[in-house]
């Protein structure tokens, strides 16, 4: 098998409050492979929101190690981390983070300002342009979050996400915010966009969307306690058909 893309070997993550010492992550060994479709579950407090950050290069694990691709991320300074989160990594978060006076072309842009090497105007457009027609948004691009309903804001958000060309897509909590229409439409995107290649690693307390991974990581007290592969994964345009025919059986009672 080929080198994980995320490794994790008995990672810990302390955080001091006042006098007290609180152990968010507790020895966590993970492994993550290219072309993984990963769910972290987990009830509140259970460590997966710090292994999430730490995945993503937003915190530093206390102990243990964390390769990214083969590389040390706790041996690189701020810069050298920031570059290889924005190489590698693409985040999507449940509350969209659009700017409210701001197009969803800008919205999608907003990354390439701060890439290296810079990416020229034209190139921005195009790119972002390109994102959102991937994610089925081409018509929309001129419009304002509050023009849009909230899988769309989702949608842009991932569109900014992808602009960058990461190999990893971290999204944190990504359907909280959306009725069950529009979370399957989203993990239905998801699974198309892991199907192209990408990488997704996805923290969810929602059983019903972790059952569209390939994967479930569930953690207790900053430890996992099970790892299984989905061998009877959900399919999302199965269940889009799904809601159509309930919905016509409530038109016709």
């Amino acid at each position: 098998m080929s080198t994980p893309v995320i490794q994790l070997q008995d990672l810990v993550r302390t955080y001091k409050t006042g006098e007290v010492e609180v152990k968010a992550v507790r020895g966590v060994t993970l492994e993550i492979h290219r072309g993984e479709f990963v769910a972290i579950m987990g009830s509140s407090g259970s460590g997966k929101s710090t292994l999430m950050n730490t995945v993503g290069c937003l915190d530093k694990p206390t102990g243990g190690s964390y390769l990214l691709d083969g590389v040390a991320v706790a041996g690189l300074d701020r810069k050298q981390t920031a570059k290889l989160r924005n190489k590698k990594l693409g985040f999507v978060f449940q509350s969209f983070n659009l700017l409210a006076r701001t197009s969803a072309q800008e919205n999608v842009e907003l990354p390439l300002f701060y890439s290296h090497p810079r990416v020229s105007l034209h190139d921005r457009h195009e790119r972002a342009a390109q994102a959102l027609k991937n994610v089925g948004l081409d018509d929309r691009r001129d419009h304002v979050p509050s023009r849009l309903s909230g899988g769309q804001q989702q949608r842009v958000a991932i569109a900014r996400a992808l602009v960058g060309r990461p190999e990893i897509l971290l999204a944190d909590e990504p359907t909280g915010n959306l009725d069950t229409r529009t979370s399957i439409e989203i993990m239905g995107l998801f699974q198309e966009l892991n199907e192209s290649g990408i990488t997704i690693v996805m923290v969810t307390h929602e059983l019903d969307i972790a059952a569209y991974c390939k994967r479930v990581v569930v953690m207790r007290d900053g430890q996992i306690i099970s790892d299984t592969r989905n061998e009877n994964r959900r399919v999302a345009c199965d269940g889009i058909a799904v809601l159509d025919r309930a919905e016509q059986k409530a038109k016709l009672a």
